[in-house]
């Protein structure tokens, strides 16, 4: 094998790794978010964490963050929690920031 066949697949499983990790990170994000979600809705026990498990599950819908976005807004709004739009998108950030250092710490 030559040294650059070496470097790509050292390229491939980096790549493969980070989009793991990734993954990892909005999952567990997606979890948070719900969690406080929830709480918002005023879910406890069970219930809440059902409502986690279902943004978790919305995540998977199309690429990107709007699904999980739409989501919560629309249970929100529905369940009659008032937010605007910046606190939900800085909590998302936020949650995905704690996620992805909960992650590096394991």
């Amino acid at each position: 094998m030559t040294t650059f066949d070496d470097r790509e697949q050292a390229f491939e499983k980096k790549f493969a790794h980070d989009a793991e990790m990734q993954f990892k990170a909005a999952a567990r994000r997606d979890k948070k978010l719900g969690l406080w979600a929830g709480e918002k809705m005023g879910l406890a026990g069970d219930e809440l964490e059902a409502y986690a498990k279902t943004v978790v599950i919305a995540d998977l819908e199309e690429p990107g963050d709007e699904d999980v976005y739409r989501k919560v807004s629309a249970d929100l709004t529905a369940k009659g929690v008032s937010f605007e739009e910046n606190e939900l998108r800085n909590k998302m950030a936020q949650l995905l920031s704690e996620a992805k250092a909960e992650i590096l710490e394991e």
